[in-house]
């Protein structure tokens, strides 16, 4: 489960980053997506090979997350002059409740016992 939310939030980084762009889409652009995506295909591939090492990142990543998206609900909620692009909405509806979701999940105890593969070794 945690590692399809990481894969899916990679291809949506990369499917967003492409709409939201004018066309052609330039090659900084591309870059930058690329690297945000490669960051939750990473995490997606450490998860499903059960690495401790990205179970702490996805839980730091999803920590930051949902701490980022307060702030923003706040100012939104303030009514501070700030125009938030589609994809951060849509990114935001998916990555909110997965989080949430998966916050408890990868701070349980089932998780500490499932994720134990080392980084480097067997």
């Amino acid at each position: 489960m945690s590692g399809a939310f990481f894969a899916l939030a990679g291809v949506l980084e990369i499917g967003l980053a492409a709409r939201d762009a004018p066309h052609p889409m330039p090659f900084g652009m591309l870059w930058e997506a690329s690297g945000r995506a490669l960051l939750h295909l990473l995490l997606a591939w450490g998860l499903w090979r059960r690495i401790a090492l990205c179970r702490s990142a996805a839980m730091v990543y999803c920590l930051a997350m949902l701490t980022t998206y307060a702030v923003v609900l706040v100012l939104a909620l303030s009514h501070a002059p700030v125009g938030f692009p589609d994809s951060v909405i849509v990114k935001s509806v998916f990555e909110v409740p997965s989080c949430a979701v998966l916050l408890p999940y990868l701070r349980s105890a089932e998780a500490s016992l499932l994720f134990r593969r080392p980084l480097f070794g067997p």
